[in-house]
């Protein structure tokens, strides 16, 4: 059995796509996987399964659509990925929250790292990003948060392949990853 986290993009935002995590949870279980466990309401979903994991994102996705009716972006990491996401960020990262908001921004394929490093505008002295495997790892002041220039990726088709954690939400879906 592997265990996976889903990242789910897009659910409980701003009032829209409102999805109870209860319901969350039967839908994970109905689709046949095993231990499932939620964490806070912006779709994250820890479960266990003996399937391959080449194929698990398409499959959420069909099952979440048929029970919700909403197209929505899932993005899986094993236990390992996410590890080594934590263990590989740049020197640092995430450790001074008073300074810096750190998120992780998670990418679905065929969107690569490389490719979100030529789309990304940095503000200089307010905005940092580095690529990784999977994921952007973006850091900005947060004194001058309004000044960064995060938000443009927004406007970007890619962006549709993207879903972005805080740093702490990262390393506390690891640890629940870990308690499991």
């Amino acid at each position: 059995m592997g265990r996976y986290v889903a990242l789910l993009r897009g659910i409980n935002v701003g009032g829209k796509n409102n999805v109870a995590m209860a319901d969350l949870r039967e839908t994970f279980e109905l689709a046949g996987y095993d231990s499932v466990r939620t964490y806070i309401q912006s779709g994250n979903v820890i479960f266990e399964t003996s399937k391959a994991q080449k194929g698990l994102e398409k499959h959420i996705e069909g099952a979440l659509e048929q029970r919700f009716g909403l197209p929505l972006v899932v993005v899986v990491r094993s236990n390992d990925q996410l590890w080594s996401t934590v263990e590989d960020a740049p020197r640092g990262f995430g450790q001074k929250p008073d300074l810096y908001h750190s998120d992780a921004v998670f990418l679905k394929a065929p969107l690569t790292a490389d490719r979100v490093m030529e789309l990304v505008e940095l503000r200089e002295g307010v905005d940092q990003a580095w690529p990784g495997d999977g994921v952007v790892y973006f850091a900005r002041l947060s004194a001058q948060r309004t000044r960064s220039k995060m938000s443009k990726l927004i406007s970007k088709p890619e962006y549709k392949l993207m879903t972005i954690r805080s740093w702490s939400t990262t390393t506390k879906l690891l640890d629940l990853m870990d308690e499991a």
